[in-house]
């Protein structure tokens, strides 16, 4: 039976349609074919190779390709000739229009009948496009580089999963002491100290922001951080693009500032404390002046009045160390660490510094404390320092108020109230002074701003309460009408029960 494929039928009308439909083939290529003889003169060429280097009869592959007079030094048709193999290599010229193009050369022999190679086929693909992608990708990466390079806090890339240090800009040098060789491959969690490690793992991968940060230089030096984390791809990965601030400075300042309005503040008290060191020394003055007189008439002083009186004494000497304690602890410089702590034991002990002198201005302290409050993370140094701002601001917008004997009067009184809800902490400190006019209430957490007399405030005490308060994640806002009295509102997250 005959075949039914018409090409394996070998016959002239055959062979033509078979010759014809490869010629078009050669032709049409969407890429530069050329045939060469042993001295790489152009024997044959396509239609694309034709339109784009516009060869002459006679032309030399390397006269059409680049326009030299002599062949190119690594040619892969000679060597196609020498050894009979196909090879590959990559080319660069310039067009007769002067574009400079690029592209991917492959060679392969043919042979006559005997085997031997009588000629080579070229083929090459356009890379031009390709090239010129590369390029711009490669500009727009040394631009970004750059821009990396010279931002100028330390920036790490971690990987996503082991928080190794896949790279980092020059800028991590200055502030950790570590060449940037010294950091890549490893682990960012070493930056901190050990026992935060864990922590920091956890935080690193659940937060955008983390602030006021412990981290170790080189040199073993502590520095405070804030950090902001993002998530991105890098080398194909998932990674986290790290941004560090140093604010050790910073907050040094800031605690000198801080420190500056303690020791305004316990000026402020010295009045009220004075009250509240006269009563104790008062009854020992009491007590040991009726045991003196006593001893200097050579009366004998029967064995239980002489107990009673030193259970008094003792009783406010303990008093007296307490009230300087108080002072002396009030009064020191707070770190900036957090740890756990229960706002109604802060707010008595602030409350505690008032007791007698607010008794002797006769105004009342009204406690509505909520006694299952979570505990908040911060300084309870710091934060006592914020509620003594406010008690002192509350005593004194009530002072004021008698004074000018304006508004209702809703008797003198500061009101401490606490609450829970939704796992926040709110703290409110409501007096019934002046009030606040409205076109002020936007200016009363301002650094230096103060409506009280001169001599009679710094204007920091809010200021730096405001700053606090933010410190340990938490906000402060007052609502007021004027000649009604104010009321500070504090929120703070409130923690998990360990």
């Amino acid at each position: 039976m005959e075949s039914s494929n018409p090409l394996k039928k070998n016959t002239p009308r055959n062979f033509n349609r078979t010759r014809n439909e490869y010629q078009t083939l050669f032709e049409e290529s969407p890429c530069y074919i050329t045939v060469q003889d042993r001295d790489l003169k152009l024997l044959k060429y396509n239609r694309e190779f034709e339109q784009v280097f516009a060869p002459e009869p006679g032309d030399y592959c390397f006269k059409a390709y680049k326009g030299r007079s002599e062949k190119c030094p690594d040619c892969p048709v000679s060597k196609t000739f020498e050894d009979g193999q196909p090879h590959v290599s990559e080319e660069q010229a310039v067009t007769k229009d002067g574009i400079k193009t690029y592209w991917l050369v492959k060679t392969s022999p043919i042979r006559d009948e005997k085997g031997e190679v009588i000629a080579a086929m070229e083929m090459s693909l356009d890379l031009t496009h390709l090239k010129l992608l590369e390029k711009k990708a490669k500009n727009s990466e040394e631009k970004y580089r750059i821009i990396f390079d010279t931002i100028p806090n330390p920036v790490f890339v971690l990987d996503g999963l082991t928080l190794k240090i896949l790279d980092c800009n020059n800028n991590v040098t200055p502030v950790y002491g570590f060449g940037k060789r010294e950091l890549l491959n490893q682990s960012f969690l070493d930056l901190f100290l050990a026992k935060d490690r864990e922590d920091m793992a956890v935080q690193i991968r659940n937060s955008k922001v983390i602030n006021r940060v412990k981290q170790a230089r080189k040199d073993s030096q502590i520095i405070y951080v804030n950090i902001r984390i993002s998530t991105s791809e890098y080398l194909g990965q998932p990674v986290f693009l790290v941004t560090t601030s140093d604010i050790t400075m910073r907050l040094l300042a800031e605690q000198q500032l801080i420190q500056s309005s303690k020791m305004a503040t316990l000026g402020e008290m010295a009045t009220g404390i004075a009250h509240e060191l006269n009563q104790p020394l008062s009854v020992i003055k009491t007590a040991s002046s009726f045991i003196g007189r006593k001893m200097g008439r050579k009366e004998t002083v029967d064995p239980e009045t002489l107990r009673t009186l030193a259970e008094e004494m003792d009783t406010h000497v303990d008093r007296a160390e307490k009230i300087i304690n108080h002072m002396r602890e009030f009064g020191r410089k707070s770190d900036v660490a957090k740890e756990r702590v229960q706002i109604n034991n802060v707010l008595r002990r602030a409350a505690a510094f008032f007791k007698q002198q607010l008794k002797l201005r006769e105004i009342e302290v009204v406690e509505d404390l909520d006694e299952h409050l979570p505990a908040v993370l911060a300084d309870p140094n710091r934060l006592e320092q914020v509620f003594v701002n406010l008690l002192i601001n509350a005593r004194d917008a009530i002072e004021k108020k008698g004074e000018q004997r304006t508004g209702k009067d809703e008797g003198r009184r500061i009101t401490l109230k606490t609450r829970a809800e939704d796992g926040t902490v709110t703290i409110e400190v409501t007096d019934t002074g002046t009030g606040i006019p409205k076109a002020l209430l936007d200016k009363i957490f301002e650094p230096f701003f103060t409506t009280k007399k001169l001599g009679k405030g710094t204007g920091l005490g809010l200021s730096i309460s405001y700053g606090i308060v933010q410190d340990y994640d938490g906000t402060i806002e007052v609502a007021s009408k004027e000649g009604e009295g104010a009321t500070f509102i504090i929120r703070f997250p409130g923690m998990d029960e360990a």
